[in-house]
């Protein structure tokens, strides 16, 4: 076995002995509590639990985030509790950091920043970011990969399949392993910083000229598979913002381009980001003085790519909850890759499909969500599960979990902005003239202008 083979073995092995008991521990209380009736004090162990994945580095944050939203996938106690994970990690040291960087940039590699700054100025799913100045003046964020990152997405992959494994034979409404085939393509493309600074720069281009919207640029002589070198944006954490409690304007402004944001790059190109996590966005009052108020977008590691024909069925769902078309919706759930639907198993993926369009198909200013349920989106999904319950399920699409995964995540931001808009509008101003043909162009010459790899 070579050297490198041999480290990300043993890397997978820490990393599982590291999480496996929290993992299975709650997949046992589950069992126990719905097979045996053993009653667990689940918001103990759900505060222990988070503490566990919330010390390590990686993407186990992502899949905790992503159970949290299945319904009925986890107890409420825990889903509340990881909805929330951030990492508390320690950052890696100074002594560490200039060896990563010499393995990444050679022996030389200070001599080619004017200032380097040697604490973390932020930390990622992947790495922890540092600010640097370069030769000709341009402010920098370095984003460095953590140590032996493929062994800790291949463990914490494992952690993922064994945990909806164990769901599958407590529940099988949803078919959920192409999802978790999706999920682990996204991860696994994470890990590779090129491919991450292409996206960067597919997002410069598709949101080049839209208001209130800011994308940093990479810098490709310094970037590596494991380093990513952007100009730095100014700004300051989302939540930071809200816990003044700015005015409704400027609120109104964030949830404007942050809708902007998901919603020109999928309905223009057919390209969705798939983290909408509060992380991966700052609020900054330097935007266009005709809009007042910006958001920078970061984080470019999970996007996906969909064929025109998709954000066809995108709107022809839209279409049919509109119009209460039912056979329009029966086509666009089958182009959504959505095989052999019920009647009925559809009428339940209806209610579903009216949660995430009535905001577009009123003509109205009005908020995402009512402002006095917070649960009102899990009390849906919910509904939904119980209802595929009875129609005897339903195999989750591939292409499925990251459009849903970017609808409810900035369905969740809106509801914390308590933004009020006119959202039908802002929508048919992206889809008033909407050809799958002209998606199809824009994407590929896009995506070729951007450098983004097959895939």
């Amino acid at each position: 076995m070579s050297d490198r083979k041999e480290s990300t073995l043993f890397g997978e092995m820490r990393r599982m002995v590291r999480t496996s008991g929290a993992v299975t521990g709650v997949a046992a209380r589950v069992a126990g509590e719905r097979f045996l009736g053993i009653k667990a004090d689940k918001n103990a162990h759900a505060e222990s639990l988070k503490q566990v994945l919330g010390g390590l580095k990686g993407p186990l944050m992502k899949v905790a985030q992503f159970l949290a939203t299945v319904p009925e996938a986890l107890p409420e106690e825990y889903a509340q509790e990881l909805a929330t994970l951030q990492s508390n990690a320690p950052p890696m040291g100074w002594a560490f950091v200039r060896r990563r960087m010499q393995s990444e940039l050679g022996p030389a590699w200070q001599s080619r920043f004017r200032t380097f700054g040697q604490e973390a100025a932020a930390a990622a799913s992947l790495g922890q970011v540092h600010r640097a100045t370069l030769h000709d003046g341009r402010e920098v964020a370095c984003k460095l990969q953590y140590p032996d990152m493929p062994s800790v997405v291949e463990a914490d992959l494992r952690q993922l399949k064994i945990a909806l494994s164990l769901y599958r034979r407590m529940d099988n409404t949803l078919d959920n392993e192409e999802a978790y085939s999706e999920l682990a393509t996204r991860l696994r493309e994470e890990l590779d910083y090129t491919r991450e600074a292409s996206h960067m720069r597919l997002y410069g281009a598709m949101l080049q000229g839209v208001p209130g919207v800011s994308v940093p640029e990479p810098v490709a002589e310094l970037t590596t598979k494991r380093l990513l070198t952007m100009t730095w944006l100014q700004g300051r954490p989302i939540l930071r913002r809200l816990e003044e409690d700015p005015p409704a304007e400027e609120r109104v402004a964030y949830a404007k381009a942050l809708f902007r944001a998901w919603y020109v790059p999928f309905y223009r190109y057919g390209v969705i980001h798939g983290d909408p996590h509060l992380g991966n966005y700052q609020v900054r009052d330097d935007a266009d003085p005709a809009v007042g108020f910006g958001v920078n977008l970061f984080d470019f590691g999970v996007i996906r790519v969909f064929p025109a024909s998709f954000v066809t069925g995108v709107v022809m769902l839209y279409e049919a909850v509109r119009d209460h078309d039912i056979d329009k919706a029966a086509e666009a759930y089958r182009i959504w890759g959505f095989k052999d639907l019920r009647k009925d198993t559809m009428e339940v993926l209806n209610l579903w499909a009216r949660f995430l369009y009535e905001p577009l198909v009123e003509d109205k200013v009005r908020t995402i969500t009512p402002l006095d349920d917070p649960m009102y989106g899990r009390r849906i999904a919910m509904q939904v599960h119980e209802g595929l319950k009875k129609t005897g399920g339903v195999k989750i699409p591939r292409e499925f979990p990251l459009m849903d995964r970017a609808a409810i995540g900035l369905g969740s931001v809106f509801y914390r902005l308590r933004a009020e808009a006119n959202w039908h509008r802002m929508f048919m101003e992206l889809v008033h003239d909407f050809e799958e043909q002209a998606v199809a162009a824009r994407q590929q010459a896009a995506l070729a202008a951007a450098g983004v790899p097959p895939g």
